[in-house]
């Protein structure tokens, strides 16, 4: 108890520390390109500025699909809020997963204590957070499998073949096992008995806590409706991400490279799953520039499109989630000061 005390006297300023190291690391890593940032200027001396409104509406949208997913997910185990409160902590948690190194990693865990906040659980909590990364991959890499087919009927298809066949194959097996769930249940309590014998731990100790936890699983899977929501939305959150890419070649006054566009947005969304540089920084430029350009975009404007669409889908969501993430921590303490005082009332 004493060193629980002593933990909890050291902890607050360890994170402000914490909070500093990663405030600088995130500070280190926008500098570093902060060439890339300056130089989108250049390209936007004469925008088409109808095409310039629609891309970043398209990447509005994209957004808002995403915090719809989120709210179907975590509604299904009973938790409501306004689809408004979703979106901010969707902006958010982009903001937070963009800035920082192994960023997918923070922003899961915020995204995971916003919904704690919001009332679920922490199985609903984390099954949500899991699920929204599921949902995104099974359909990136479903358009993917589409891009492929659309590449291939043009003759090229880039070399993607076995890596695009590769995915589609983890999504089958993943939307199987989910599907066949209730089959793994039984070995998952065998498997933990064996460990609690070996690990000598007390009859039940193991078991009981994942008994609980698949039984609340079971009350907060989604219905097929719900799934099918998510999956639309889930669709329609790269849909728009890709509208915004396509509407950045019209907005700079090119032409779409139609040919490879959705294959060489998919293989790049794909690229930023191995977690290189935050928010894929220089792997979505290159992978997108270069695949476009194989597909017969113009070198000179299909970077000016790429950096136009890394504007609008990277760093001008950067400040917009910054400002998500203290209104939201504003909230926090707005909320928590309230139950403090109605918990006095009732004392």
């Amino acid at each position: 108890m004493a060193s629980l005390s002593k933990l909890r006297r050291y902890w607050r300023p360890l994170r402000v520390i914490a909070g500093f190291v990663l405030l600088g690391l995130a500070a280190w890593v926008l500098a570093g390109k902060w060439s890339e940032l300056s130089g989108v200027g250049a390209f936007l001396a004469h925008p088409r500025w109808d095409w310039l409104v629609l891309a970043a509406a398209a990447e509005v949208g994209s957004f808002l699909a995403l915090a719809v997913v989120e709210r179907v997910l975590i509604g299904a185990g009973g938790v409501r809020a306004r689809l408004g409160r979703y979106t901010a902590i969707t902006f958010a948690g982009n903001s937070v997963q963009s800035a920082l190194p192994v960023g997918a990693a923070f922003a899961g865990v915020y995204t995971f204590r916003q919904y704690r906040f919001l009332g679920a659980d922490e199985v609903l909590a984390g099954w949500a957070v899991v699920a929204t990364g599921l949902v995104a991959f099974i359909t990136i890499t479903g358009l993917a499998g589409v891009g492929l087919a659309l590449a291939a009927s043009a003759g090229t298809t880039f070399n993607l073949f076995e890596a695009i066949a590769l995915v589609l194959c983890v999504d089958a097996a993943l939307i199987a096992v989910w599907a066949n769930r209730a089959h793994f249940y039984g070995p998952m309590a065998r498997a933990v008995t064996t460990a609690e014998r070996w690990l000598h731990r007390t009859p039940g100790q193991l078991q009981d806590p994942l008994r609980k936890g698949l039984e609340r699983m079971r009350s907060v899977a989604p219905s097929r409706q719900q799934w099918f929501q998510a999956w639309v939305a889930g669709a329609a959150t790269w849909v728009s991400d890709l509208s915004c890419l396509g509407l950045s070649f019209l907005a700079v006054g090119a032409g779409v490279p139609w040919r490879g566009l959705l294959l060489a947005y998919c293989a790049a969304q794909l690229a930023t799953l191995l977690p290189v540089t935050p928010g894929g920084l220089g792997v979505v430029e290159g992978s997108l520039t270069v695949a476009l350009v194989a597909f017969g975009g113009g070198r000179v404007t299909t970077v000016a499109a790429v950096l136009l669409y890394r504007l609008l889908g990277f760093w001008l969501p950067l400040p917009v989630g910054a400002g998500c993430y203290l209104a939201l921590a504003r909230v926090r303490r707005r909320e928590h000061r309230a139950s403090g005082q109605q918990t006095e009332r009732a004392s």
